[in-house]
């Protein structure tokens, strides 16, 4: 067996000093690469320690070209990702995650003013595929078969696509132009955006369309309800629409006080969107407590600087004219919020119910053999595919976090699913390497070298209008931040190996190529192992 090709997960777990240089070599060099813990946490199994090297190496439309190959918008994900592939950074331990986003957002903005395309597939396959619903997990789906060679129609009832990028997310986070020019690059590839057209019966839709699969893609547009007791219903709106709206263009009179029932992220975004239409009072009211909101703390934050007054443990029970009246809470020993019969009021000229969304799932729910869970679609874990075949399912539709991220992450891993379903393959099967993990580094490589940050309007103008707040690097920025990457478990040919080498058992194969070891010089000894700062070579058992 070749020795760089054993299974890492075989391997025994031999420390640096273990079986060093004896009358017999117990134990030898190989080089491996492990997965960095970016690359592992990232939804859209982006490799982003690849495209990091690439920008570190100034070779930055190779590195967008790399990062496209999982994900077509780095542009929209550099601002609207909740990057947990940030929390999972080993460069944290040190002096900060290395900000991944902020250099995605740079790539993806470069690679606009720089009109950079996607390459056209050189082949067709002569297969037809219909998506249903133009969000995130549906243009990321269209992306990958179109480069597959199939032909996409995408179909969705608003009219223009995007999805909750751009009926949810509010342009001051996401602006249009943006959206706009990476879905361009989409339907420059040939994929076909049907909008203003409602799928009401999708079975007689594939037939007359001749679709060999289809990819269901429905984004979560309808918010949840609950029942006010209130003199003015045209006081209560939901969030969904609300935010919906303002998107469209539309400017709704909502008064100078307003009140935001919930402590999502969308609660977030009305309540934020609230004063830049003028309320002068923007409340969060949450049943429960800080710790328990599941909205990201940096939202929480960002809508506090802006003005945002949060209004913990309180529920409402009803609304009157110009106030409503809420129930205050406390958490029994369970953590679980109990009412206490106690009330208070609070002035609101406006009530914005952000109390979470469903999908409109009830078009399938005549198909035969289609299951359900609530509101969303049973499918096979790995495939993505419903109990019907051929249909399959994927982001707000099936059971999973609601994110751009998920979405795009599910539309790729569909598409791959869809293409071998339709060439009578296999599923594809995706083997993960092991981790690298912090303390299997040997981090004195590395300097100090502190996070670059983006700049902000301040929050006093952010309220003013809807113009973006986060600004991005500039080249040299870009180009610093992602040399802070530890290249966690991947050979960057640092040379370590070859320099402290005793017996001259490392060779050099020239840029881009690594090393590779002559075992006839080698004795074991493990000094390429303690000089290597980022785990890409491990000590194995002789055999």
């Amino acid at each position: 067996m070749n020795p760089t090709n054993r299974d890492m997960t075989e391997l025994p777990d031999l420390a640096a000093g273990a079986g060093r240089v004896g009358p017999v070599r117990s134990r030898m060099p190989i080089y491996v690469d492990l997965l960095p813990p970016c690359n592992e946490r990232c939804p859209a199994g982006e490799n982003i320690q690849e495209w990091l090297r690439l920008v570190k190496a100034d070779e930055d439309e190779a590195a967008w070209r790399e990062l496209v190959r999982n994900n077509p918008f780095p542009a929209i994900h550099g601002r609207v990702c909740y990057h947990p592939c940030e929390a999972a950074c080993n460069r944290a331990e040190l002096d900060g995650a290395v900000s991944i986003h902020a250099v995605e957002r740079y790539l993806g903005d470069l690679a606009i003013a720089e009109c950079w395309a996607f390459a056209r597939p050189r082949h067709t396959t002569g297969r037809r595929v219909l998506v249903v619903g133009a969000g995130p997990s549906g243009l990321s789906a269209a992306y990958q078969l179109a480069l597959m060679g199939h032909e996409v129609e995408i179909r969705d009832s608003s009219p223009l696509p995007g999805g909750m990028m751009r009926y949810g997310i509010p342009s001051y986070r996401l602006p249009r132009d943006v959206l706009d020019a990476e879905i361009g690059r989409i339907a420059d590839l040939g994929v076909t955006m049907v909008t203003d057209h409602t799928v009401t019966d999708l079975m007689a839709e594939q037939i007359e369309g001749r679709f060999d699969a289809v990819f269901v893609a429905i984004g979560a547009h309808l918010s949840r309800r609950v029942d006010i007791p209130s003199r003015d219903a045209s006081r209560i709106l939901d969030a969904v629409s609300f935010l919906r709206d303002v998107a469209s263009g539309e400017r709704p009179e909502i008064g100078s006080r307003v009140a935001i029932y919930g402590g999502g992220n969308t609660a977030m975004d009305a309540a934020r969107v609230a004063r830049r239409l003028g309320a002068e009072e923007s409340i969060i009211v949450y049943r429960r407590t800080e710790a328990q909101m599941p909205a990201h703390a940096f939202e929480k934050e960002e809508a506090v600087a802006e003005g945002v007054t949060m209004n913990w443990l309180r529920t409402i029970s009803s609304v009157d004219e110009s106030e409503l009246t809420v129930e205050i809470m406390e958490l029994d020993e369970k953590g679980v919020p109990r009412g206490t019969g106690r009330y208070e009021q609070l002035a609101a000229d406006t009530v914005i119910l952000a109390l979470g969304q469903q999908t409109d799932s009830n078009f399938l729910r005549k198909i035969p053999g289609m299951r359900f869970e609530h509101d969303v679609l049973k499918v096979d874990g790995r495939t993505l595919m419903t109990d019907v075949p051929g249909i399959f399912a994927g982001g707000d539709a099936v059971p999973s976090e609601r994110t751009v991220t998920v979405g795009v992450g599910h539309g790729k891993r569909a598409a791959r699913q869809i293409d071998a379903w339709l060439a009578a393959r296999p599923p594809v099967e995706h083997v993960k390497h092991p981790v690298a993990t912090f303390d299997t580094l040997h981090v004195w490589y590395f300097g100090d070298n502190t996070r670059t940050t983006q700049p902000e309007l301040e929050p006093t103008a952010r309220v003013r209008d809807f113009d973006e707040i986060v600004g991005g690097l500039t080249p040299e920025q870009a180009h610093v931040e992602a040399a802070r990457c530890l290249s966690c478990g991947n050979c960057f040919e640092c040379d370590g190996c070859l320099g402290a080498c005793p017996e001259d058992a490392v060779i050099k194969l020239g840029k881009g190529r690594r090393y590779r070891f002559d075992y006839e010089k080698c004795t074991g000894c493990g000094t390429c192992y303690e000089q290597c700062p980022v785990h890409a070579i491990e000590m194995i058992a002789e055999r």
